[in-house]
């Protein structure tokens, strides 16, 4: 990934999706905002407990910095699922200014219509995001451990073939910053889980003590991907911790539960 500044803001970007002038995305940070501890300081979510006006001070400040109008953002009200939206023009801008007009029960969303920004949110979480060069159709999906085993990256993949017909070897995807397998220690519970889905629990766990075991959400997500049919090469993974790197990005599991949330998100111009 590659780290820029705009307007003040630290923003990261996506190397293979970077050079595509039509399309405009992004992965904000921590930095640069107005909240106050443990919310600080550019937290975006506006259903974690921060002050309304402030979440918005701070999503008017991330829109300015890249010349998107917060109108034309659409955010979903994430429940850790793998239900897919496709994001007409009626639904420009939901979520964006309050959390009651968010995309119900969504942790996916498509579309093929310029000037929608389409943004998730999260502080552990995968976020994907997804662009397809030749039919110029956005994605972005929301993946924590439980959208990762029901499959959200494998169903947003299928909603883009099916709905627009796109060809997975023309889809370029980006596997954002999320908590990484050196840090995602989870229990026998998940593990089982894990394994239902996946019938290779060995590939995306590295077992630790008393049964624990530690999750690798990037290959898992990965994989999936593959499966659909995008080459290796057109998904680029970020490696970035955010609970190592919790300074930087928000960290539910470093910060135990109680913070905020960065943004990722991708528009067509």
């Amino acid at each position: 990934m590659i780290g820029k500044y705009t307007d003040s803001l630290s923003l990261w970007f996506f190397q293979n999706l970077f050079k595509f002038e039509e399309i405009c995305h992004f992965v904000s940070t921590r930095i640069g905002g107005f909240s106050n501890p443990p919310y600080d300081s550019l937290n975006l979510g506006l259903h974690v407990g921060d002050k309304p006006d402030i979440v918005l001070k701070n999503r008017k400040r991330l829109a300015k910095s890249l010349e998107i109008p917060l109108h034309n953002f659409t955010l979903a009200r994430q429940v850790h699922d793998c239900n897919v939206k496709i994001v007409t023009d009626d639904s420009r801008g939901s979520g964006a200014f309050d959390y009651d007009t968010a995309l119900s029960a969504t942790d996916a969303m498509v579309t093929d219509i310029p000037n929608i920004c389409l943004m998730v949110l999260q502080a552990d979480c995968v976020p994907i995001l997804f662009f397809d060069m030749k039919k110029k159709v956005i994605g972005v999906a929301h993946a924590g451990w439980k959208g990762t085993i029901r499959m959200v990256a494998q169903n947003t993949v299928k909603v883009l073939k099916e709905e627009f017909n796109c060809l997975p070897k023309d889809i370029l995807a980006g596997i954002g910053p999320s908590i990484g397998p050196c840090c995602y220690e989870v229990g026998t519970e998940v593990i089982a889980q894990i394994d239902k889905s996946f019938h290779n629990k060995g590939r995306y766990i590295r077992e630790s003590s008393g049964g624990m075991g530690y999750f690798d959400l990037w290959e898992a997500n990965k994989i999936q991907l593959v499966e659909m049919g995008i080459t290796e090469k057109n998904i680029e993974v970020a490696e970035v911790c955010t609970c190592c790197n919790h300074t930087i990005f928000f960290s539910y599991r470093h910060q135990r539960g109680e913070t905020g949330r960065f943004g990722a998100g991708i528009m067509l111009k």
